[in-house]
């Protein structure tokens, strides 16, 4: 087929469920559907809750299932019975689309996988990258505070995560701008291709990874250094096939960019929308900063809804799953699921008990970056507390065009002098 053969089918396509979307939701009033429009991206808690109130396991417009529920969504998120499937659309994955490699993979290629890339995650190693964090923090907020007015997503939470992570994978003089990009393009299109310009960008990052960690590879095949490619290189042949290199690559700066960024652009949104928490933690940054992460997680968690499938048939809250049948487990609604939390709705950084929240998954799926997501965003939050406590929003938030990868693309802020502020 031509290629304006294959653009024109692609574009029918994505039309045809575009109007099929938007049929379920304003026309069958489908909750689920509405997920996936403009309403879920501006405020998906308004709908979970009319969610929730059709049970803890409900039918959805595609004749798959959501849950709301917490004990639920943990319970099928470390199920066995339940595997994940590549991340596509109901027609299948179209040309062009990324492969987040062992996000995507059931055991032994996941367990296998991720065995190679875990010792640089570990809590051990991730105590090490402490002072190069706090270096970029401290220089990023030296540049943001003679600017006095700064976009807090663009000028911050985003060049953060990308310093961190190229110098894990061991890219030289990385380009943070650029690197943002490819992960944005690549993140976005975990919900879907929107457009035909968004898969034209989509394919142009994709190419431009390919071709640096091409061009890596080979360099760590002769120079071996100190980094994940390195490790990546050294297991090729008996514990990582040449083709699973690339996906391994693109998934970790995927993952750790969009959690990050979206973890510090959504806490420092909460926190400047309630001046009593931003109080509490401008008083004692350090002692709060985790609690901040924390409630943040739970309260407006980067990463909204994920998957499951049933490997076989399941009985789950009365009903009989059939294999094959598609469970998504919304993380968001877990975590202000009333069963599970007190006052769910209400962020605060005191809050004690409840379950764990689900922001980083569960199972064998839990995010194996989330324990440098937490430092990287603890120290982002206590340093702009530290130095920044007169921060103030300094016009509109504009929120990622996304409805399952949820921050602020926009976030404009602004150094106003201030003494500490004191809690209430």
């Amino acid at each position: 087929m031509s290629k304006i053969g294959q653009a024109a089918g692609f574009a029918s396509r994505l039309y045809a469920e575009r109007a099929r979307t938007g049929w379920a939701a304003y026309v069958q009033r489908d909750p689920t559907a509405r997920l996936r429009l403009r309403p879920g991206r501006d405020d998906p808690y308004a709908i979970y809750d009319q969610i929730r109130a059709q049970g803890t396991l409900v039918p959805t417009w595609l004749g798959n299932w959501a849950t709301p529920s917490h004990r639920v969504c943990n319970q099928v998120l470390r199920d066995r019975r339940f595997g994940v499937q590549a991340i596509e659309n109901e027609h299948g994955r179209d040309a062009g689309e990324a492969e987040l490699s062992f996000l995507e993979l059931n055991p032994p290629d996941h367990t296998r996988q991720r065995r190679l890339v875990t010792p640089a995650f570990s809590p051990k190693a991730v105590a090490t990258y402490r002072g190069r964090i706090e270096r970029t923090v401290g220089g990023l907020l030296d540049q943001a505070a003679a600017a006095g007015q700064f976009d807090l997503v663009s000028q911050f939470a985003a060049p953060l995560p990308i310093a961190v992570i190229t110098d894990l994978l061991g890219v030289p003089d990385a380009n943070a701008e650029e690197f943002a990009e490819y992960g944005a393009s690549i993140g976005s299109a975990l919900d879907g291709i929107k457009s035909l310009r968004h898969a034209a960008q989509l394919q142009a990052s994709q190419a431009a990874l390919e071709k640096l960690f091409t061009s890596l590879f080979e360099l760590r095949r002769n120079e071996p250094a100190d980094d994940i490619i390195s490790t990546l290189v050294a297991a090729e042949g008996e514990q990582i096939r040449p083709g699973e290199m690339l996906p391994i690559c693109v998934l970790l700066l995927v993952a750790g960019f969009e959690t990050t960024v979206n973890l510090i652009g959504n806490a420092v949104l909460a926190l400047l929308r309630h001046p009593d928490q931003w109080a509490a933690l401008c008083a004692d940054p350090e002692g709060l900063a985790p609690a901040a992460v924390e409630e943040t997680l739970r309260w407006d968690p980067p990463v909204q809804r994920t998957a499951r499938v049933a490997l076989q048939d399941v009985e789950l809250e009365g009903r009989t799953l059939p294999k094959g049948a598609l469970v998504a487990t919304l993380i968001g609604a877990a975590g202000r699921d009333p069963e599970a939390y007190e006052r769910p709705a209400v962020f605060d950084l005191a809050r004690q008990g409840g379950p764990d929240h689900l922001a980083f998954s569960s199972g064998i799926h839990y995010c194996i970056g989330q324990p440098l997501a937490r430092l990287e965003a603890r120290i982002a939050l206590q340093m702009l507390a530290e130095r920044m406590p007169g921060l103030q929003l300094a016009g509109p938030v504009v929120r990622r065009n996304a409805t399952l990868i949820r921050g602020p693309v926009r976030l404009p802020v602004r150094v106003t002098p201030a003494r500490r502020p004191v809690p209430a």
